[in-house]
């Protein structure tokens, strides 16, 4: 089967090309998907599966493909919402919804997948199990699209699930893994200090909202370098400090938001606990009043050893020429919410290099020019399908 699965993929590349270039000219934000999402049911229609639309509520599906024989049951996950960017590339199927772009590949993720589905399902007597397709919305805003396709209970049965995201870490036909906690989880939080306003002239008449939020900002620094031991990641950023307000007038509230990555549970559990403490102590050293808002979104990303493993084994013994190179990566700094299908079910979730040719410095995801090499799509698919044919021996 892998061999047929193999050339079909290669045949449909530029289907697959197609359907990315058209889902990059029209980018939805998370949980408002809409159209992308009646453009991937549309493709499933008439095909011999089952096709579940709006899971959780939301504008995700699930596609599944009964196997011929029966087995375990795998998940393939790709998202499919963009992101709030102005896009800046030069290419003709640039994003038509102003403010809106696929600057993270997720039009990549989908189209890649869309083709490796329709491919699967044509050779589904074949397969020893179930696949459940999982097209995902919602990926960039927490809490996130994932949570909502966990709790439709339609991924009760899974066994394994799959993930890949394209990267520009190097050239097409590279494949990247890494096994353990691999993506940090991430937590926002919000601090507002209300002290007592007042005349620049008279600060003994009032209580500086900025100062005291000026040390709370210096002092969770301390987080990190005190608390933490030095061998955990763990990161701190104050993304907002919104103060302004009239140079002879002593403000009376200020508004701090900040950001915090760690790589373990237990890391960013720690990071919590000692954020709200020190909100406390702002309080009782500079008599102002806080209120501190933190919500814990993604947890950090775990892959499965022994299923990371496998996939490391089943792609460095391909024999394929759009396949060139497998190796393991470093762990990486982002956050996914792919993070809690893993919480759930053993997972791997690995990475397919896409840097547009002849470019040295590419931009990374998330920047307005961000762009891939679109040979990077039949890698992901095959990649992936090579995968599914090792984990049933086909």
């Amino acid at each position: 089967m892998k061999s047929k699965l193999m050339q079909m993929l290669e045949e449909r590349k530029e289907e697959m090309i197609e359907i990315r270039r058209y889902l990059h000219e029209h980018p939805e934000l998370s949980f408002q998907e809409e159209n992308t999402s009646r453009y991937i049911e549309e493709f499933y229609k008439g095909k011999d599966v089952k096709v579940d639309r709006k899971v959780g509520g939301g504008n995700g599906l699930i596609v599944t493909i009964t196997g011929g024989k029966p087995g375990k049951t795998i998940g393939l996950r790709a998202d499919f919402d963009a992101l709030p960017i102005f896009e800046e590339t030069d290419v003709p199927f640039k994003s038509k919804n102003p403010g809106v772009m696929h600057a993270c590949a997720h039009d990549g993720h989908t189209a890649y997948l869309m083709i490796l589905a329709d491919c699967l399902i044509q050779l589904k007597d074949e397969i020893p199990g179930t696949i459940k397709i999982i097209h995902q919305p919602a990926e960039e805003v927490p809490p996130g699209g994932a949570i909502g396709m966990i709790e439709s209970g339609l991924l009760d049965d899974l066994d394994n699930i799959f993930g890949i995201h394209l990267l520009p870490m190097g050239p097409s036909g590279v494949v990247g893994y890494n096994s353990g906690f691999v993506f940090p989880g991430r937590a926002y939080f919000k601090l507002k200090v209300q002290g007592v306003g007042g005349h620049g002239s008279s600060p003994h008449l009032a209580n500086d909202a900025i100062v005291a939020g000026a040390h709370f900002v210096t002092a969770v620094q301390t987080v990190i370098s005190r608390r933490l031991n030095p061998f955990d990641m763990g990161v701190v950023t104050i993304g907002s400090f919104d103060g302004k307000g009239t140079f002879n007038v002593i403000k009376d509230s200020v508004e701090i938001e900040g950001d915090v990555r760690a790589m373990t549970d237990e890391t960013r559990e720690l990071i919590e606990t000692e954020i709200r403490r020190i909100s406390r102590g702002i309080e009782e050293e500079f008599n102002v009043t806080c209120e501190l808002t933190y919500t814990p979104d993604y947890p950090p990303l775990y892959n499965n050893p022994e299923l990371t493993e496998m996939v490391a084994e089943v792609l460095k013994n391909a024999i394929d020429k759009d396949i060139t190179e497998v190796r393991e990566f470093p762990k990486l700094s982002p956050s996914e919410d792919f993070a809690h299908y893993a919480k759930k079910f053993p997972a791997c979730f690995f990475y397919i290099c896409c840097t547009p040719k002849g470019v040295e410095k590419p931009y990374f995801n998330h920047h307005p020019k961000f762009d891939i090499d679109e040979d990077a799509l039949l890698v992901a698919a095959k990649a992936v399908g090579q995968v599914v044919c090792g984990y049933y021996g086909i």
